[in-house]
Formats: structure tokens, sequence, C-alpha cells
């Protein structure tokens, strides 16, 4: 994990005590928890506990970012799950892009720790036909342009990497093939945020997920005034307002 004295301004981790339910948002690739916090925020205003990670190898350099994999980012957000369901009766998990990801591989295979999944633009898939030579071209080059930034609103930061690592970027994608088949044992409720200006990721995520998802209760919500961070785009309040509403819905009120 990143130490605190090396953690880039603004990217830091946040977490709020509240009552017996648990929520845990996942910022996404080469992001930070700059673009979850508000949203967290506005969970915790409901009375919600709150944990809003930093990921392994973000909030620090690109190239520290370049010595992690998928599987240290999920580690890490799999150790927040079960301390968070040591405190809470129930518990929420919600992520942004690959945080979207890596939730619903939470839910998947943590079952019985999880009792709702929030998505935003999550991404499993991607049909841009440079990922095609990832396995080479992260040995030539280490980094690309970033991917950060998507965002339609002015003045909106979400403290992401100006590059982006290959050889986590090929980590990333090999984490797709991880949850695709998997995504039939996600059976709790499930609020998926889509914005179809998207410029990251394009539609072969939702597709997916609406033809295996496993789960009965499976709302699906676009956002027609943001792009990819759409957590702190115009929509901002419309999945902060929706999210608790179906927390309040399909998970029981803390009491």
């Amino acid at each position: 994990m990143s130490t605190a004295s090396s953690i880039v301004p603004g990217a830091e981790p946040y977490s709020t005590e509240g009552g017996r339910t648990g929520v845990l948002l996942s910022h996404g690739f080469t992001g930070s928890p700059a673009s979850m916090v508000p949203w967290g925020r506005a969970l915790a205003a409901h009375g919600h506990t709150v944990r809003v990670p930093l990921l392994p190898g973000h909030g620090t350099t690109w190239q520290q970012m370049n010595t992690t994999r998928w599987q240290d980012w999920y580690d890490a957000l799999e150790h927040e799950l079960l301390d968070l369901r040591t405190q809470c009766d129930h518990v929420v998990v919600g992520g942004l892009s690959m945080g979207g990801a890596l939730a619903l591989r939470l839910a998947a295979l943590h079952p019985e720790a999880v009792d709702a999944v929030v998505v935003v633009n999550p991404a499993l898939a991607m049909g841009d036909p440079k990922l095609k030579v990832l396995p080479l071209l992260k040995w030539v080059v280490p980094s690309i342009p970033a991917i950060g930034g998507d965002i339609a609103k002015p003045g909106q930061d979400e403290v992401a990497y100006p590059r982006t690592p290959l050889k986590a970027l090929h980590s990333m994608v090999r984490l797709w093939s991880d949850i695709i088949p998997r995504l039939g044992e996600v059976t709790t409720p499930l609020l998926f945020f889509r914005a179809p200006q998207d410029h990251v990721v394009d539609g072969q995520t939702i597709e997916l997920v609406r033809s295996r998802v496993g789960s009965r209760v499976a709302e699906f919500v676009e956002l027609h005034d943001s792009y990819h961070v759409a957590t702190i785009d115009h929509d901002a309040e419309l999945i902060e307002r929706r999210s608790a509403e179906f927390i309040a819905e399909h998970v029981s009120r803390d009491g």
C-alpha cells in the first residue's frame, strides 16, 4: 500500500463511521479516491458507514502502479470488505470503471458479505484494437498518454495519473477474463449507471452484464449529461440520490 507521505494531495482515502449499513466504494484505473469521496460523503449523510480506499499503486506515481497487478487491487478491496463486514450488518459495494469491475467480483465471490452492488461506467470489455498488442507493447514502452480526466463538467479533477502504465493496463485486461465468467454468480441487487457519451469505456460492458448477471433485481440508469468519471460530473447528484434510494429499498435500513 502507499505510505501517507507519498500520496499525491487530493488522492487520500476517505473513511467515516455511521450506522450498521456499510458502503465500500472503489475508484478506477489510474484514478484516486477524489473521484469517489463526494459520493461517499453523500451516502454518509444518510447515516451509512463509508470506506473509500486508495488502491495499491494509485495516488503516487504511474511508475509505482506499473509494479502492481489486478490481484493487488482486488486483495486490498477484499480486505476492506471483510473488515467492514465485522462492523456492519449489511454492506454495499460500489465502484467506478475498473472499480466497478472489482465490485462485481467481490459480489460474485462473497455473496454472504455483499448485500447490493452499485457500479458507474464499469469496465469489463473495450473494443480498442490497441489492447490486442499490449502483451508485446508493455515490454517496449512503459506508458502511453493518460486515459483519465474524461469529465464534461469544468473544474473537476479525479487526481489521476498523467500517463497510463502499460504493464498495469495489461493486468486489468486480464482481470476482465476472470470476471466475465463469474457474472452469473452475482445475485445481489444491482444498480448500474451508464453514460452513453463515455469516451473511455464503450457499450460492450453493459451488454455483457445485462445478458449474464444473475441478479433478480437489476436496474440500469442512463446518465445523459456526463462522461466517464460521472461520479464528479454533471450527473453526480443523480448518482448520489438514486444510490441512496436503492440502498434504502433493497438493503435493511440502519436502526
